[in-house]
């Protein structure tokens, strides 16, 4: 039995149980669902609970920063998961590749949740979206619009800080331009946009927006939810300054949109509880689960008429990139080769 507020560390990750009950112990009489998560637990405890109240079903979740795709797979058909929380349209689509996920036929989700944002197949299921945005100092850039493809334009040389090409969020950005305009336009692009950073791709979001309030650099690509994390961070409130030096600017947004990714769910292929599952997925695509990730993540619903925090309706309106996320999830591998056919990741002396 595991102790619901110890973490456990297992031979390869750390995991943490956030219910009274360990996976192995009796089922309540309304059942449980047990939940492997990359995302925090602070930031999903809140839907949980309202799901439990609703209900009656309980929930277990280890959470894990890397490896529980890899966890569900070796556990095979002893495995006691029953649905994965991830981030990232690579994420999401490569659990479906590893075999791990299950489809989910829902009257309930294909009503709450736009094509765009499931799986053709219905083996992930998106929940919020972050828009790819850019960050852009409020004292040294006057422009209020942009678009990607200006990022390769050559009044910003010496002017842009990113995070690594390979991550996640960079490759889904990068994939989506592939899927617009081709591989060889988006390698000239790359190699554009490689030319006009100021170093060599460091950090995470945050950091990008360090820099630009260190006069580091003027304009840097970030996920919107990171203004959110900043401008409320108590623990470290340095991070406000960083914040409040920088205005939000939504590319494309007269012509086909802002990249958006999403936050998404699956079921496992060997779910022990398949009812109860579907019964959470079904809830989170539900209005009021749609709420409490809008007010505490700082992220927008996929749901359509659920509207937005007022902190994030602040930054002005997304209008997000209709191309469906499973062309994106083609193009990620294109989009990969991309980045080290350029030697994006060396910076602009490459």
């Amino acid at each position: 039995m595991i102790n619901k507020t110890k973490g456990v560390r297992a031979c390869t990750l750390a995991a943490l149980f956030l219910t009274s009950a360990s996976f192995a112990a009796p089922a309540a009489a309304e059942g449980e669902v047990n939940i492997y998560s990359y995302r925090q637990p602070f930031l999903i405890e809140p839907l949980l609970n309202a799901f439990t109240k609703e209900t009656g079903i309980e929930t277990n979740v280890i959470f894990a920063d890397k490896g529980l795709g890899e966890r569900i797979k070796a556990e095979g058909a002893n495995s006691p998961a029953d649905v994965l929380l991830t981030v990232d349209i690579g994420r999401l689509d490569g659990a479906k590749e590893m075999g791990i996920t299950q489809p989910v036929t829902s009257d309930v989700i294909e009503a709450n949740i736009p094509a765009e944002y499931r799986d053709p197949d219905g083996h992930w299921i998106g929940l919020t979206t972050r828009a790819r945005v850019i960050y852009a100092s409020k004292d040294r850039v006057e422009q209020d619009t942009i678009t990607y493809e200006e990022l390769a334009d050559e009044k910003w040389r010496g002017r842009i800080c990113t995070r690594s090409g390979q991550h996640v969020y960079s490759i889904g950005l990068f994939a989506s331009v592939v899927a617009h305009e081709g591989a060889e336009a988006t390698e000239e692009w790359l190699a554009g946009v490689r030319d006009n950073l100021a170093s060599k791709p460091s950090g995470n979001d945050r950091a990008q927006v360090k820099s630009i309030y260190a006069g580091e650099c003027d304009i840097s690509l970030g996920n919107t939810y990171y203004m959110g994390k900043m401008l409320t961070n108590e623990k470290e409130p340095e991070q406000k300054d960083w914040a409040n030096s920088v205005k939000i600017l939504f590319p494309n947004a007269e012509g086909r949109g802002t990249h958006v990714n999403i936050a998404g769910v699956m079921m496992a292929r060997h779910a022990p509880h398949p009812d109860a599952a579907k019964k959470l997925i079904e809830f989170l695509t539900s209005e009021e689960a749609q709420r409490i990730y809008a007010d505490s993540n700082y992220e927008y619903p996929v749901k359509p008429g659920v509207p937005v925090s007022d902190l994030v309706a602040s930054w002005g309106e997304l209008t997000p990139d209709s191309l469906p996320l499973a062309e994106v999830a083609k193009n990620r591998k294109t989009a990969s080769e991309l980045v080290d056919k350029v030697g994006f990741n060396d910076g602009p002396s490459s």
